[in-house]
């Protein structure tokens, strides 16, 4: 039995621990921050949603030019790393091997990334578009050439422009920590350009606080305009009256499942979480694919790539100096500003699922792979609906779009609709709980300097802070108290885009110096000189393969040298034998399978 001093030694020792993890210069500021801004945009709603909406203009007006041209450049300096030689640079030691095996790193990364916007804006945006189009654009409303623009725009704001910003952050973190040995902080992106010394000073601190602040408030006002869609679509399923103790009722079981999965950690809560929420959403996509118009469905997927790619070009510079209209500042103007202020979060996120990985893979992974996926389903929900609207008229509330009830509207025309509208609340929820999680475990890591393990007291804590915000916003200011919120999250987005376009410089640096410095592997190997004449025909067709020769006659004199991936080699720690694997042969002829020197 212990004593009561040794039990009052563990509490202190269990205290120091949590403060040794905590970089005060980091975690009191952004708390502090966070927590006035709370009680300013509760407290002062009206006001505070006034002052926010200005503030939102003067970004429009005054910098969404920059947001553009910055946006446009991650994906060109993104598409850069993955196809010139930075690519084979892997994320980690040379040899390493991915930590998590690709369906569940493609899950996770999709689940926090942008997961919850997708069932959010799933039908509302591509039927938004449809029925009010730009006006710079001269295309008039509730048209063909409406329809097909609808989803160029929809998947232009959620395609490579989001995703090209989330690599941004991602791959810069994940190379620097996992490679470099640096912390796991936004801070450390800027190391190749301003030096160890003042990252680790008063700069470096005001840039994780920026990053902190963003995050939590880009996932507390998720969180809460998730909440209003949950209650408006059981509402409009006569299942509830919306009050506000449903409101906290529902916030407080989301923050309490998302509390479980972030003290679990990755490996455990967190994966198994996002496992399941992509099945359940690809569930409830294949329910509207089948039941619905499935061969428009297939014919207008496939169109929508091609106006994608067609379109990029003409959207990713534009600015509409022309117009007078507000359709830029709310939509992609809006949408960058809103991914870069979730950079930190998705970015870093990201970075800690993708040890192991090479830079291609990443690259190629986290902007191809959920381009596609979000293509396929704004295609079954935003052309459903944009159909349903054409050949019914009923999609609509008062000739607007609905945002908080158009997904169950979708679905109350289609069979089923109690078992669609189930899932489709289960997606969500379970999109918010991914989101939450994952945001508060980012927080945690960037309030502890880096400290991939942090305590759960602190985890819980982020976690709590971010469901208490969303609660309190919701029952004292309403949506606007959510709206001025969100605005002070894009806000951030200013100074960090600042900070991404010096990151790119930065990972430029050092990408080069590591191409410059690491060593290749070459596999050296005799000819096989006995069999260079022509191969015999007749020999072939008995079944017997035409020979492969490392080098041709004329320099049978030498050796045959090619390049070998690190992750190939494998060296006996006590007879120092390399054993190189060989790739299979697609044709079947036998393949070594390895070779050993």
């Amino acid at each position: 039995m212990p004593t009561t001093d040794s039990v009052g030694d563990r509490k202190p020792g269990a205290l120091n621990r949590v403060r040794q993890s905590i970089s005060m210069p980091v975690f009191v500021p952004a708390s502090a921050i966070v927590v006035g801004l709370i009680v300013f945009a509760a407290a002062y709603s009206r006001v505070a949603e006034d002052a926010f909406a200005q503030l939102n203009t003067m970004i429009t007006s005054g910098i969404g030019w920059w947001y553009i041209l910055a946006t446009t450049g991650f994906v060109l300096f993104a598409i850069y790393c993955a196809i010139s030689r930075i690519g084979t640079i892997r994320l980690g030691q040379d040899n390493e091997k991915p930590e998590f095996g690709f369906w569940s790193w493609l899950a996770m990364l999709f689940s926090a990334g942008m997961g919850i916007g997708l069932v959010f804006y799933g039908v509302a945006e591509p039927l938004t578009h449809y029925v009010s189009p730009p006006p710079s654009r001269g295309v008039p409303g509730l048209t063909d050439a409406a329809a097909n623009q609808a989803m160029s725009l929809t998947l232009f704001h959620w395609g490579f422009h989001a995703w090209g910003i989330y690599v941004v952050v991602g791959l810069g973190m994940a190379y620097m920590s996992y490679r470099r040995g640096r912390p796991l902080t936004v801070r450390w992106l800027l190391e190749p350009l301003l030096g160890g010394r003042l990252v680790e000073g008063v700069i470096g601190h005001v840039v994780d606080v920026v990053a902190i602040v963003g995050t939590l408030f880009g996932v507390a006002t998720s969180l809460g305009f998730g909440i209003t869609q949950i209650a408006a679509g059981l509402e409009y399923l006569g299942w509830i009256e919306v009050n506000n103790w449903w409101t906290v009722a529902m916030i407080a079981i989301i923050t309490a499942i998302a509390t479980l999965s972030v003290v679990s950690g990755v490996g455990k809560g967190l994966k198994w979480l996002s496992n399941v929420n992509m099945v359940l959403a690809a569930a409830l996509a294949l329910f509207v694919l089948m039941l619905g118009p499935t061969l428009f469905l297939l014919q207008a997927w496939v169109q929508n790539l091609g106006g994608y790619v067609q379109s990029l070009p003409s959207l990713m510079l534009r600015t509409a100096p022309f117009t007078d209209g507000t359709w830029m500042g709310n939509w992609t103007i809006f949408y960058w500003g809103w991914w870069i202020s979730w950079a930190p979060f998705v970015g870093m996120f990201i970075a800690r699922i993708s040890r192991g990985r090479t830079i291609r893979e990443f690259v190629t992974g986290v902007l191809l792979v959920p381009t596609l996926i979000g293509s396929l389903w704004f295609t079954v929900f935003g052309d459903s609906a944009v159909l349903r609207e054409r050949e019914h008229g009923d999609m609509l509330v008062d000739g607007a779009v609905d945002t908080n009830t158009s997904l169950f509207r979708l679905l109350d025309g289609l069979p089923i609709s109690v078992v669609s509208s189930v899932l489709a609340v289960a997606v969500i929820v379970f999109f918010f709980v991914t989101s939450s999680d994952s945001g508060s475990l980012v927080i945690d890591i960037l309030s502890s300097g880096g400290e991939l393990d942090p305590p759960k007291v602190t985890r819980i804590y982020w976690a709590a802070l971010e469901g208490v915000a969303a609660a309190v916003l919701l029952v004292v200011g309403g949506a606007g108290s959510l709206t001025a919120l969100q605005t002070a999250s894009i806000a951030t987005a200013a100074p960090f885009s600042v900070v991404m376009v010096l990151a790119c410089w930065a990972m430029l640096r050092a990408f080069r110096y590591d191409l410059a410095t690491s060593p290749r592997y070459l596999h050296i190997s005799s000819p096989d000189v006995a069999n260079l004449s022509t191969p015999d025909v007749a020999h072939h067709s008995a079944g017997h393969p035409y020979p492969r020769h490392d080098i041709s006659a004329t320099l049978s004199g030498l050796v045959a040298v090619r390049s070998v991936g690190p992750d190939t080699v494998e060296v006996n720690p006590e007879t120092g034998v390399v054993t190189i694997a060989i790739p299979d042969d697609p044709l079947g002829e036998e393949s070594p399978g390895q070779v050993t020197t």
